[in-house]
């Protein structure tokens, strides 16, 4: 089980795993409803190096990108889950509008988002591959979203 702390905790989780030359994966997200897909995701962003770090967006991010109505679960509660899940080794809580200034301050090996992202649309896509890092974006799971799984709830 992974570990839900703080950005400070985790950067010296990453410093330990870099230490044993363990390759540092990092993601971001609202991880509001956790579904299939997001399971696949990370199961998959894990398989890419040793150490999956997860950076969760605070709950006011998450209503200024999806809206009032959002989050459906509370930003301790949905970092508590995915800490939870075998493939995440630490998650945090980041407010800012983009994890920008998380990826510089982790410096990932492999940056990674899902597959409705393209390469040159992931925020810090740039500064990764700037030092050697890599960036991916993952097969998205089609029918698979929050969106989806909140509109079939209404029906």
């Amino acid at each position: 089980m992974g570990q839900f702390c703080s950005l400070e905790d985790v950067l010296k989780l990453v410093e330990r795993e870099r230490q044993k030359m363990n390759k540092v994966v990092f993601t971001n997200g609202c991880f509001d409803l956790l579904h299939v897909g997001h399971v696949r995701y990370l199961q998959e962003a894990k398989k890419l190096g040793q150490f999956l770090v997860v950076a969760l967006n605070t709950d006011t991010s998450v209503q200024k990108l999806k809206g009032p109505q959002r989050p459906i679960q509370n930003e301790n509660d949905r970092g508590e889950i995915l800490a939870a899940l075998a493939c995440v080794d630490a998650t945090f809580l980041f407010s800012e509008e983009t994890p920008a200034k998380v990826i510089q301050q982790i410096r990932p090996d492999i940056l990674v988002k899902g597959g409705d992202w393209k390469i040159e649309q992931i925020v810090g896509s740039d500064f990764v591959q700037s030092y050697g890092g890599q960036v991916k974006s993952l097969k998205f799971v089609d029918g698979k979203s929050t969106t989806s799984l909140i509109e079939k709830s209404k029906s």
